[in-house]
């Protein structure tokens, strides 16, 4: 019997429970998720987004993974960029994301190789990718450890992986950024997406996420090497590289 327990924001849990109550989450925002992405951070997602996408420096022709690609904005952008030549793939845990991120890949009119996968347990061989990366989902990860190691593995040699993330913000906004994160976003997750849980579980998620030097040492232990870290919006996101040498 697995008497194992993780985190589920600030609530103690299982580990066999916690893939299903993040999927409640996602099951339950997917609809709204790219709207309360644009209130929740003020339109700056996409600026993160961005700067990750140039830090990606996909090249024509290489094959990128995108894991727990969500709504599909990474996929999006790195398509552009690897040409007919090159593959990306599309990959979620939670069937109700990846159905809402592949319907917006068709309405622009890209069709991408998709998969509903565990990030713990990737359905890729070995040395298959010049580029993985994931954003804002390893926070969500039973084993964040095992998912890295995962990302490496599928990594060619020399090949990246990219990591954007919520992290550690700058100590002296930390007391407004409680208020706004405990107080007000779950008030805007009731008004918009009628679920102010999910919400507020976000917030508790992140304070639960390692700090950006921590999650560069993890990187490090999966084997991953010339790890750095940038700092996004006075440290409330980090973006963490490292390459499979």
């Amino acid at each position: 019997m697995n008497d194992k327990t993780t985190h589920f924001g600030y609530e103690t849990v299982a580990e066999s429970e916690k893939a299903q109550r993040v999927a409640g989450v996602f099951d339950s925002v997917a609809r709204k998720y790219d709207i309360m992405n644009d209130l929740m951070s003020f339109g700056m997602h996409r600026l993160w987004k961005k700067f990750t996408v140039e830090i990606a420096a996909v090249r024509p022709g290489e094959r990128v993974l995108d894991v727990a690609g969500g709504t599909a904005d990474l996929s999006r952008a790195f398509a552009q960029r690897v040409g007919p030549d090159g593959q990306v793939w599309l990959t979620d845990i939670n069937h109700a994301m990846l159905s809402v991120g592949r319907d917006r890949l068709l309405d622009k009119g890209i069709n991408l190789p998709t998969a509903q996968c565990d990030a713990e347990k990737l359905p890729f061989a070995d040395n298959s990718f010049d580029l993985v990366s994931v954003a804002f989902g390893l926070r969500n990860m039973t084993h964040k450890d095992h998912a890295l190691a995962e990302m490496r593995r599928v990594l060619r040699p020399g090949g990246r992986l990219l990591v954007l993330e919520f992290s550690k913000i700058w100590a002296p906004l930390a007391p407004a950024y409680d208020f706004y994160s405990f107080k007000l976003l779950p008030w805007m997750g009731q008004k918009v997406a009628h679920d102010a849980d999910s919400y507020r579980y976000l917030a508790e998620s992140i304070r639960m996420h390692p700090d950006q030097e921590t999650l560069a040492e993890m990187m490090r232990n999966a084997g991953l090497g010339r790890v750095q870290y940038f700092k996004l919006a006075a440290g409330a996101v980090a973006l963490h590289r490292g390459y499979k040498l």
